[in-house]
């Protein structure tokens, strides 16, 4: 009878994260070359100290600009899916520690000498990159559990489909009521849900919100008949709903956000970088 073959010795699962990778290989990698970075920084044999003109400084500059070149070209691999050693997964777990490492290489080649000028831009640059990658691995590590959590057992599109029908019935039901009360109601009901600025999105905050407004409205009236009281009912479930897909638009915000930040800056920074190095070997 055959036999299912086991799987390949040192194979990683599916569900092993990027950041611990072949049990944190590139961390280790990148510990070591920052590590190394220091040491010959410490050692070296410059006067005064090492710096981004010594040969040590051009030594670490090197590597920084091979780092970032190299770092940059990882939305280029994202096309091309493969596994083994140089797998999507391996290449990104590199791409974040080695872009950490960068932090100390980078900085050891300025020698702690910084001024107003280009190649104090490009450094910042490189940072904020850093920064918001960091920021890239936070909510990539903790927003899609969330994501997950505040959609329950419905669909991107099973939650718009409850919405409408929602809607549906809240047209139905406002037609008995007296002229002011379905003004508030056909006023819910005709506010675009998803129109909403970026700043909206990501602090959840809506406070032009018509359906919050008519249920405010229709607390204030006091005693309610039963036509009144069923649209009530169905504005408050309306409210929750869209306070679902809100959150879910929030979350989602967050997950994006940093993408129109790190891919415009890693731009600028390549740019500022080639005015670093040809600044340097031209007017130094």
């Amino acid at each position: 009878m055959a036999t299912l073959a086991p799987e390949k010795a040192g194979r990683p699962t599916d569900h092993e994260s990027f950041l611990v990778h072949k049990r944190f290989r590139w961390l280790w990698i990148a510990l070591l070359l920052s590590i190394a970075a220091a040491v010959g920084y410490a050692y070296a044999d410059v006067k005064p100290r090492p710096n981004g003109g010594s040969w040590y400084g051009y030594t670490l500059g090197t590597i920084g600009v091979l780092l970032i070149l190299w770092l940059s070209l990882l939305g280029v691999r994202k096309r091309a899916m493969t596994e083994g050693r140089w797998s999507l997964k391996a290449w990104t777990s590199a791409h974040v520690y080695l872009g950490l490492s960068l932090i100390v290489i980078a900085t050891l080649h300025t020698g702690f000498q910084l001024g107003w000028n280009v190649h104090t831009l490009a450094y910042a640059l490189m940072m904020l990159v850093i920064t918001s990658g960091i920021y890239g691995i936070t909510v990539y590590a903790r927003l899609p559990e969330k994501l997950s959590n505040n959609r329950g057992e419905m669909s991107k599109r099973q939650m718009v489909e409850s919405l409408a029908a929602i809607d549906r019935q809240l047209d139905a039901a406002a037609q008995p009521l007296a002229r002011g009360a379905s003004d508030l109601v056909i006023a819910a009901l005709e506010q675009d849900a998803f129109r909403a600025g970026v700043f909206a999105r990501l602090a959840n905050s809506y406070p032009g919100c018509r359906t919050r407004r008519a249920l405010r409205a229709f607390a204030h009236e006091g005693n309610q008949d039963a036509a009144e009281e069923r649209v009530v009912g169905l504005l408050e479930r309306r409210a929750a709903q869209l306070a679902q897909i809100r959150r879910q638009m929030q979350l989602r915000a967050q997950l994006d956000i940093w993408l129109y930040l790190h891919i415009p800056a890693t731009v600028a920074l390549l740019g500022a970088l080639t005015a670093h190095v040809v600044s340097v070997f031209f007017y130094w």
